[in-house]
């Protein structure tokens, strides 16, 4: 059905001011309310400013005044005598005086004797009397007007001032919301469920004719940030119809019955211009699940949530209304509002993957002016986790960066740069740490540095620093997955444990002493640990037990224990266990490898930051001295006799026979409450030479292994730009507040 065949001529007569709202009786009460505060403070001004110049005599002081020759003019008025002075007192001031009318039959004669020019005022009574008139009537009539607007508004369901009148913003057919679904990148599933809503509103008649019928509303639900309200948007822009906006806290007031009123005056307007679309943005304000205490008093909130329900229920699918909702706390919404019938769809809209995130990057760069290095792929893999909101602002900070430094157009160090500040803030140049401070952070990065290469299941080292930075951190290892996995294997997690705590481990080889650096690392290895034991079954006490479940799934990921207090108890020894085995590996890995973390250490004390490429180079370095004064002929005294992955600093390096303590492997950043799908992608190797990776007899993953006596190794690929990874590239910080912070997104 054609807009234009709707009563009253469709929607796109209901607003045809560009999206505001109808103009209406309000702005003619606004103005006489205006108008009679303008009045009152006229007359106010004007009576003391008329108080402050003129001043009340006897009249024998203007008898006296007159005889002294101080008296200039004298008007004569039914009721006073206006006297104007000679001179005046104070200069660019104009004082008169005034007195009573006085029965005086010789005052013409004194006038006249002392030379004062004077005249009487001929009264005009009918300029009195509607001066009179209206200083009497027309407040009062203003204060009727208003009276009369407000029991209208209040008689017509809005309350007064209209409190109960919806404030829903509308885009209607003639202005869109000028966004469409190829404005949407990295949401191709939810894409696709709301192309058929849309498909729904355009084409009712096929779906009709075999009997389907037309969702009433679909609950939009995901993690900040990921588009929802984006897409329903677009859904209005491609459907041309009117769109009606509001956020759940838009219906609820301080007054009783105002959010009540408000949904029900929301449905009316959307009614006439049906067909249409309600987007209810964070509906978890009105649409939490209702106390089921008994005798409690029905709040304000359960109004507004039960009128939401009957609204829902009480129109026909055939009018083309649909209602669409957005929220990131799906947990805690009424189960009455969730049913089929009410929100038919719920549609996932989900942090995107690798693909995902190149797409977003390419919308929001289409109107900034990029060079020729630009590699959006790269970037991709560099913010695995990051939201369609954390890759736009990285964009626009990488686009401020290319103009502070006076370029015309961003290269692919500023969007580089723009991840890093977005992260962990810019770097603090005022901030000096001393000789000793500088060497207890430096071992400490190092340290989580040097076990990461040493073990076989870890991600390649990326950057090294220990220059502070505004968020907080003092310095930070970064690592980046070498390929988008979804799952983590217990040896994987294992060997992160030990990373996390290796920083506090050299600070004790080194300085027979620790600090509050590691206060972060401890965290999050804790989180880990008990992570292993209540929600992924790695734990040989108590094997597949589900001990937590997840309180939030989209927001913080906050898990809540689900056992005894005795079995908590048992828990909390069984983190300890882990916890202090994977300390007294990472000791004995760096007592084993002590003279690279002497050398990687100083030389990160001199240059402050270093790269993953030039590390390994002092690791092999050192490692194959030390390999000949031992009479070895390999590099490594933890040699695997597989191959080594050394794609550090985004080099692509070549898998050798023989070459590093245990070969890393990149893996997803574990999320808190659970295992999350893993984002990132492969870094390609290069061509393999030498035999497939075998490992010794017995030896178990993440241990030391003999290595062979003669390696072969291969060609070294082109070196590749660095990269950065946004979930977990923070390994650790030297300041315990704020370090691995971004280690939670």
């Amino acid at each position: 059905m054609d807009n234009n065949q709707l009563p009253n001529g469709g929607p796109g007569n209901q607003n045809n001011n560009g999206g505001r709202p109808p103009k209406n009786g309000q702005t003619i009460v606004i103005f006489l309310v205006v108008s009679l505060i303008a009045l009152m403070v006229i007359n106010f001004f004007n009576g003391m400013f008329r108080d402050s110049t003129r001043r009340e005599i006897s009249y024998n002081d203007f008898i006296e005044m007159v005889e002294n020759g101080e008296v200039a003019s004298v008007t004569i008025y039914s009721n006073e005598i206006q006297i104007t002075p000679v001179s005046q007192p104070f200069p660019g001031v104009s004082i008169t005086y005034y007195t009573g009318v006085v029965d005086d039959p010789n005052l013409a004669d004194r006038l006249l004797a002392a030379g004062v020019e004077f005249n009487q005022d001929v009264p005009d009574m009918t300029s009195a009397l509607v001066y009179n008139i209206a200083a009497t009537f027309l407040p009062l009539i203003l204060v009727w007007v208003l009276l009369w607007f407000f029991m209208r508004r209040m008689s017509k369901g809005g309350g007064m001032m209209g409190v109960g009148k919806s404030k829903a913003r509308v885009y209607d057919s003639q202005k869109e919301t000028g966004v469409t679904f190829k404005d949407v990148a990295g949401q191709d599933e939810a894409k696709e469920s709301l192309q058929e809503v849309v498909d729904f509103l355009e084409n009712p008649g096929k779906y009709s004719s075999i009997g389907a019928k037309l969702p009433k509303g679909a609950l939009l639900v995901g993690p900040p940030g990921t588009g929802k309200t984006l897409l329903a948007k677009a859904v209005a822009g491609e459907a041309k119809c009117p769109f009606f906006s509001i956020s759940g806290s838009g219906f609820v007031e301080m007054f009783v019955g105002v959010g009540a009123s408000r949904v029900r005056d929301l449905f009316e307007e959307a009614k006439k211009s049906a067909p249409c679309i309600v987007f209810i943005d964070e509906i978890d304000a009105i649409g939490k699940t209702r106390d089921s205490g008994y005798g409690g008093g029905n709040d304000e909130r359960e109004q507004t949530l039960n009128q939401l329900l009957a609204e829902m229920d009480g129109f026909d699918t055939s009018s083309g209304l649909l209602i669409l909702a957005a929220t990131n706390r799906p947990e805690v919404l009424d189960p009455a509002l969730l049913r089929p019938g009410r929100f038919d769809r719920r549609v996932i809209v989900d942090k995107p993957d690798l693909k995902g995130r190149v797409d977003i990057l390419k919308v929001h760069a289409k109107n900034v002016s990029l060079d020729d290095t630009v590699d959006f792929e790269a970037i991709a893999l560099a913010t695995s986790g990051a939201v369609g909101s954390d890759l736009a602002n990285m964009v626009n900070e990488a686009a401020i960066l290319a103009v502070k430094k006076g370029r015309k157009a961003v290269s692919q160090a500023d969007l580089f740069e723009a991840v890093e500040v977005v992260l962990v803030g810019k770097e603090k140049k005022n901030k000096i740490l001393s000789a000793e401070e500088r060497r207890i952070v430096s071992y400490h990065e190092v340290g989580h540095a040097l076990v990461s290469a040493l073990q076989k299941h870890s991600e390649p080292v990326q950057k090294i620093t220990i220059v502070p930075r505004t968020m907080g951190a003092l310095g930070y290892v970064m690592n980046v997955p070498e390929e988008e996995k979804f799952l983590n294997s217990e040896e994987e997690i294992r060997a992160r444990l030990v990373e996390f705590v290796a920083g506090r481990a050299a600070e004790e080889l080194v300085f027979h002493s620790v600090t509050t650096g590691a206060a972060n690392d401890i965290e999050q290895a804790t989180r880990i640990a008990r992570a292993m034991i209540t929600q992924y079954g790695m734990s040989e006490k108590f094997g597949m037990m589900g001990l937590e479940v997840a309180a939030n799934q989209y927001l913080d990921n906050r898990t809540i224990l689900n056992c005894s207090d005795e079995t908590a108890a048992e828990v909390d020894r069984e983190i300890q266990k882990i916890l202090k085995e994977s300390y007294d590996k990472a000791l004995r890995l760096l007592s084993e490898h002590r003279k690279a973390l002497d050398e990687i250490a100083a030389y990160l004390i001199e240059k402050e930051t270093i790269t993953g490429k030039e590390f390994m180079e002092i690791f092999h370095r050192v490692e194959n001295t030390k390999a000949e004064e031992s009479g070895e002929k390999d590099a490594s005294a933890e040699i695997q006799p597989g191959g080594e992955k050394s794609a550090l600093a985004g080099e692509k390096f070549v898998e050798e026979k023989a070459v590093t303590a245990e070969t890393q492997s990149g893996e997803e950043k574990l999320a808190p409450a659970g295992m999350q799908p893993g984002e990132g992608k492969p870094v390609p190797a290069g061509e393999p030479v030498g035999e497939a990776r075998s490992e010794s007899s017995g030896a178990q993953p993440g241990e030391e292994k003999s290595a062979p006596a003669e390696p072969v190794s291969g060609d070294v690929p082109e070196e590749e730009p660095i990269e950065f990874p946004w979930d977990s590239f923070m390994k650790q910080s030297s300041q315990a507040p704020y370090a691995d912070k971004t280690e939670e997104k």
